[in-house]
């Protein structure tokens, strides 16, 4: 029988109302626990415990929240192999890839351990003759977090860690797809010190965990990272109670390559970009707008590229690229693919076997598209990017912006020029010159515009903008 994972509601550890197993999308015989499910009592038990513990923790000492985050972080670094080796078996990720997105969720807590000590204020003089203003920042409540399943521990470090860090309470609610790594965290942080009722774990669907969390009138707050219908359906409920949201959605990324590029970065960039985490990254670019000078040397490079990419086992040594993660986006991966509206496919986009069973998908590329097919306008979440040819620069940069999402931009050029220009005008939250869409630090803001966000910036320093709320204090004699 499998392990049973349980959920963490008040500092206790309790079985759920339901367990679900969490299979290796690698190697399907592979199961790696059964992991508990929680009902809507259970996710009211969270939020009711978080409420509780709310009073104490908003005013506990910065020194202590630091510590508490200081500790969790290196504990992720010190079991970075081991929890590495866990996201590689539920989501499918290369092992390389798994092990590096570990690490980043150390450096995440430790870097919000630091932020803990330099929340920071003003005081002002008054324009009223011996009086002072002072501005400072108050913990917003309870918040309740949402995460995907394609970085199960980076998404959630990047959330939680904030929301400890300027004194707020946490229920949350892991991906079903993933939930290894949310519930080995769990247990990093209940080892680190944090007081009952602070942290709470409640796993399960979106229709019952989910709508709990966004519709109870004690969580002040909701981070989400999904699916834009799903973004859209929790702003509504929020804002109709008033809650404040954070949505980070999806994104259609363009990379732009220009006449000038050296072919060889723009495969790398690319290939890097478009494929590498099986294409499963919001910040992926799937629409490759390339200029008609290099557009026949850049598709017969990447395409020569692409059939050497090796597509195996995640824990395999030298697989480059994973399994897709479940059934349901394979099948939307191979739907897409299927539906070619007069593009042409010149690479993958097969079902391949391999020594166990799993999702294994070639990565594909699509030539001839334009850029008002789908699989040039609806994220496909998969290893799939389509060759859309641009007649010039201002060409190319009217059909990247031309699109209701705008997460991340990138363009491979070696004219300072368009490249200084690109990044004034693409209407995307980040922007990358010669390097891939979909690689970003944990210490700068992460959003996007259009569609793809809504609220204030994740991580770094401006991750207080969503975690506190703003107070002005008169202060006479």
């Amino acid at each position: 029988m499998a392990n049973r994972f349980h959920n963490y509601i008040g500092g206790e550890w309790v079985a759920g109302a339901d367990w679900a197993p969490n299979r290796n999308p690698s190697d399907l015989q592979d199961v790696i626990g059964e992991y508990a499910q929680a009902d809507a009592a259970q996710a009211n038990a969270a939020i009711a415990a978080a409420s509780a513990a709310f009073r104490q923790w908003s005013v506990s000492s910065v020194q202590d929240r630091s510590s508490i985050l200081d500790k969790a972080g290196s504990d992720i670094l010190a079991r970075r192999e081991e929890i590495g080796r866990l996201l590689a078996r539920e989501e499918g990720k290369t092992l390389p890839e798994a092990i590096g997105e570990t690490v980043r969720a150390g450096h995440i807590f430790k870097f919000f351990a630091g932020e803990a000590l330099r929340l920071s204020g003003e005081k002002l003089p008054s324009v009223r003759p011996g009086v002072d203003v002072e501005i400072t920042r108050e913990p917003l409540g309870v918040v309740g977090l949402i995460t995907p399943w394609n970085f199960p521990i980076a998404i959630p470090a990047w959330k939680i860690a904030p929301a400890l860090a300027f004194g707020n309470t946490v229920v949350f609610k892991p991906a079903q797809w993933t939930p290894g790594c949310a519930f080995a965290l769990a247990e990093i942080l209940a080892a680190a010190g944090l007081p009952p009722g602070v942290f709470n774990l409640v796993a399960g669907s979106g229709s019952v965990v989910g709508e709990a969390i966004v519709s109870h009138p004690s969580v002040a707050g909701i981070s989400f990272t999904g699916s834009v219908a799903t973004g859209r359906a929790i702003a509504r409920k929020a804002i109709d109670r008033m809650a404040r949201i954070q949505l980070e959605m999806g994104s259609k990324n363009p990379l732009v390559v220009l006449d000038d590029a050296d072919v060889g970065t723009a495969v790398n960039v690319a290939v890097q970009g478009a494929y590498y985490s099986t294409g499963q990254r919001c910040t992926a670019s799937s629409r490759l707008i390339v200029t008609g000078g290099i557009h026949d040397r850049f598709v017969a490079a990447l395409t020569e590229k692409l059939r050497t990419l090796r597509v195996d086992n995640a824990l395999a040594p030298g697989t480059e690229i994973g399994p897709v993660v479940e059934q349901p986006q394979l099948d939307q991966d191979l739907d897409y693919i299927g539906q070619r509206e007069g593009a042409r496919l010149v690479a993958g986009g097969e079902r391949l076997d391999r020594a166990t069973e799993g999702y294994y998908l070639s990565p594909a590329l699509f030539v001839d598209a334009t850029n008002d097919m789908r699989i040039s306008r609806e994220e496909i979440f998969g290893p799939v990017a389509c060759v859309i040819r641009a007649d010039g620069y201002d060409d190319a940069l009217t059909l990247a912006n031309d699109t209701d999402t705008g997460l991340s931009a990138g363009i491979v050029t070696t004219s300072l020029k368009h490249a200084s220009h690109f990044k004034r005008h693409a209407e995307a939250g980040m922007v990358m010159v010669n390097l891939p869409t979909a690689g970003v630090d944990y210490h700068v803001p992460f959003g996007g515009r259009k569609g793809s966000s809504y609220g204030p910036r994740e991580q770094g320093r401006y991750a207080a903008e969503f975690y506190t709320t703003v107070k002005t204090a008169y202060v006479a004699p």
